[in-house]
């Protein structure tokens, strides 16, 4: 289960960026999470339970926002949501692999006191 890795980094950045302010207490954590980055937000809910005990985070709430996947027909000009792992275009019917979100795994915010 490699999201117990991105969640010890992920903490570990929060944490110097919380020092680094002057904060004690991190609150709330919220992370955007793309359905083609190959993380299970169910599986980073749990690494950040385990991961973030006995840590200025521990009593923090932890938000995904899942970013669904969309992609880019260069042929046609269209973006459009892909329906399956097969990225076609709905417009022209091309196969794309310009894939304009739904990657993303990134730190959005957070509060600290």
């Amino acid at each position: 289960m490699h999201e117990v890795g991105i969640m010890e980094r992920t903490l570990e950045i929060a944490i110097d960026r919380a020092k680094s302010s002057g904060a004690t207490t991190i609150h709330r954590l919220k992370m955007r999470v793309g359905v083609l980055s190959g993380v299970v937000p169910e599986a980073l809910n749990f690494a950040f339970d385990v991961v973030s005990e006995g840590t200025i985070a521990q009593n923090a709430t932890f938000e995904i926002e899942k970013i669904p996947a969309r992609c880019h027909c260069p042929q046609c000009q269209t973006d459009f949501q892909p329906e399956d792992i097969v990225f076609e275009c709905p417009n022209c019917h091309r196969i794309t692999s310009k894939v304009i979100s739904g990657k993303e795994l990134e730190l959005s915010s957070m509060e600290v006191s």
